[in-house]
This record gives C-alpha cells, structure tokens and sequence, in this order.
C-alpha cells in the first residue's frame, strides 16, 4: 500500500467524503439515510467564511422541503430575489422572472451559506451512521496498487489515515484529492475575477437581482437584509493593481455603478473588507479513478455568472448518492462493477454541466468581456426588445437559472415529513 501523504493512525469508513460544502454535506446526508457509514471531512473549524455562494435555487429550496428541512430552512434570516432586471432607457427590463414558474418556491433565497451548512449538518448529525470531522484537513490520498483506498489527514492530534471502501471528493476547485489523483481536464479562458463587498445600506433595494455596466466595469448587486452584496468585475489579473489604487477609488467605482447606495460606499472601511475571488471555469475528461469520485465544483469549477455553482453541486450530490447508495450498503462499489457505477455519474450530470458552462462562456463573451474592454456600457438591445414584447420569455432563463438543465429528485428513501 503507498500513500501520497504522511500516513498515520488509521482507521475506517465505508465512504469518506472530502469538503464539507453544500455538495458534502447533501451526499453525506443522503448517504446516511440510507444506511451508509459515511465520514465528512472539514479542514476548517466551522463553516464561517463569508462571500461563499449564498444562492439557494428554487430546486435547491424543493430539495429542503423534501428532506423535511423546509421549515427549518424558511426559519433562517434570508432575503429572496424574484426577478433578474438590467436597467434599459431609464427604466429597467425584467430578463429573468421566478414568478412565471410553476413552482413551491418561485425565487432565489439568499442566505449565508454558513446558516445552510449548519442546517445540513445539524439534520445529518440526527443519523447514527454520519460523522462530522472538523479541523481535519485531507493532505493525500491512499493507494493501494492502482485503487484509491483511503486518504491522508492531518488532524488537532497529528496525522491520521482514512481508509474507505470510496473516496468522494466535494472539496472545490482547488480540491486537494482531484489534484493527488491527477484526473485530465480542459480549462477555458475567463477574461475576469470577481471582487466581493458588502454595502450596509437603509435603502429599499426590491427584490430583483441588479446587474449593472459601466465604461469598462461590471457589477452586479445582490439585495440582502440591511446590506447589498456587491460583486465588482474586473479584468483577470488586476487583484494587486487594484489594491494599490485604495479604497476611495473602489468606492468610488462601486458608487458610479450602483448609485442607489453611493451615500453608503463610505461604510467599506478598507480593502481588507474586499475580497477577491479568481475566477475559472474548467472540467474534468474524467470524473473517476478506482476508489474516488469528483463531484461539484472538484469536478467542474463554474463562473459565477448566473450564481448556479452551489445547486449545480447540490444536484451532483443528489445524483451520485441515488447510485451510489445500494453498491455501498452491499460493498460491491469494487473492481469494473464499480467503476461502472462511478462512470453512471459522471454521464448523468455531464450534459447540465456542459449546457451551464456554455451559457457562461456565451455571458462572458457577449456581455462580461466587451463591456470590461470599453465596448458596451448597455446589455444588447435585441434580446431586451423581446422580452419586453413578450414578458412570458421571461420564464425561460428563470427556469435556466432557477431549476436547471436536468434537476434531481430525492430518493424516496432519503425523504422525510416536513417539520419545524
């Protein structure tokens, strides 16, 4: 057996799974539902970081409900965005709108992603064989011959080994295990990184998502309770150019782009409060090795346009844990048969990821990157003239955005009454 970590005190699980986000968590969950020993590693102590994606999707919201987390969820401070408008001659045309679907939860909910991973690991706590390990980052991967059996861990008490019939790797788009496995992948251009801030504001900013373009800047605003999430787009590369300019040229810039709070701009107190997000899209060729599995942004890192990164994640976890959890339970997840199975996953959840991406790439393409060259200050007038004809259009990109290309469905064995 060799290891691409440190080794350590060993011990075992049926599945460990890598990260503990949104895709971890729900494939943790799900998993323990049915019956499956399955141990979630978190390198950090909590999840209390901020500007994590806090987009929760209406199927991600249907979800919740049907793993009886609905009221549990609706009890958290959040705030919910209807509509998606682009301001069009003085006024602003609706692009996207939720109310047009014929769904239990026809809007975004906005929460701090910590709040949801809370809730998902609070409800997962409840099943006797999920275990939560914090303040256990994975450093390697364990082998045995050419099969993945485990992984390295460095933990409060010194390094540990994990061994596990598979391994899942949730642990995003610098994922420790995708890189120790060296799966192939194809990476594309993006021609912008993304600087989030939070704007306290008392004025009423609606319910409707508020992209914004300037002479050679982006932004889009995010109405939350007391605040506007502000994500400021700028060229790739700019991070440190940027910071030297200081906080009143960022203020500045933030203020002529979203003028509604330019009397609140004040309240970014240094550009220690802004934070920079590199942006890449890419994909892996294959989601898969002997003993370990790519899911969520591990598999595929996602733009933020559209903010569909975390539900396209949650709708992996669904996915894999509907086929993973009979070959786990009876421990025939080995040799080609499981294989096999790791292969089923990644073929049902690669055409949506291939779908989102390309509609990122086409907004990078025909929005982002001209109007951070200088070449368009107002979204493109033609698609805008349709959809204010016809109005009903606007539930296609909602159910784009909102639903996607091909959502997942709790297994029956994993729901539960809804309950307070």
């Amino acid at each position: 057996m060799t290891s691409s970590g440190t080794g350590g005190t060993a011990d075992r699980t049926t599945c460990a799974v890598v990260g503990g986000g949104p895709a971890g968590l729900v494939l943790g969950l799900l998993l323990a539902r049915a019956g499956v020993r399955v141990t979630v590693l978190e390198k950090h102590a909590d999840f209390l970081r901020d500007f994590r994606g806090d987009t929760v999707h209406p199927s991600t919201l249907a979800m919740l409900d049907d793993l009886g987390l609905g009221e549990r969820f609706a009890a958290l401070p959040h705030s919910r965005l209807a509509r998606i408008t682009v301001p069009a001659d003085g006024g602003e045309v609706v692009v996207a709108d939720f109310g047009r679907l014929p769904l239990r939860h026809p809007y975004i909910a906005m929460v701090p992603q910590w709040d949801l991973l809370n809730l998902l690991a609070d409800a997962a706590a409840e099943e006797p064989t999920f275990e939560l390990r914090t303040r256990h980052e994975v450093t390697g991967v364990v082998r045995d011959g050419e099969r993945v059996v485990g992984v390295d861990v460095a933990t409060p008490d010194g390094p540990r080994r994990l061994l596990a019939d598979l391994v899942v790797a949730c642990d995003g788009r610098w994922s420790t295990v995708r890189r120790a496995v060296g799966l192939p992948s194809r990476r594309w251009p993006v021609p912008f990184d993304v600087w989030w801030v939070r704007v306290p504001t008392r004025h009423r900013v609606g319910e409707a998502l508020l992209p914004r373009l300037g002479v050679g800047r982006a932004a889009v605003a995010i109405p939350r309770e007391g605040y506007l999430q502000v994500a400021y787009l700028g060229h790739k590369g700019t991070d440190t150019v940027r910071r030297a300019r200081g906080v009143a040229a960022f203020r500045a810039e933030v203020a002529a782009l979203v003028p509604e709070v330019a009397d609140d701009v004040a309240a970014i107190a240094s550009m220690d409060d802004v934070k920079h997000l590199d942006v890449r899209l890419d994909r892996l060729r294959r989601w898969h090795a002997p003993g370990v599995l790519c899911i969520g942004d591990a598999a595929h890192a996602m733009s933020p346009v559209g903010g569909v990164g975390i539900n396209l994640a949650v709708q992996d976890a669904v996915a894999a844990a509907r086929l993973l959890a009979a070959p786990l339970r009876r421990g025939a997840l080995t040799g080609r048969a499981g294989d096999r199975v790791l292969a089923r996953i990644r073929r049902r959840r690669l055409m949506p990821t291939v779908l989102v991406q390309a509609a990122q790439r086409v907004v990078h393409a025909a929005v982002i990157r001209p109007a951070l060259d200088g070449r368009l200050t107002v979204p493109p007038g033609a698609a805008l003239g349709v959809l204010r004809r016809v109005p009903a259009l606007t539930a296609l990109p909602a159910a784009f955005v909102g639903i996607g290309p091909r959502p997942e469905r709790v297994p029956s064995w994993a729901r539960r009454p809804r309950t307070g």
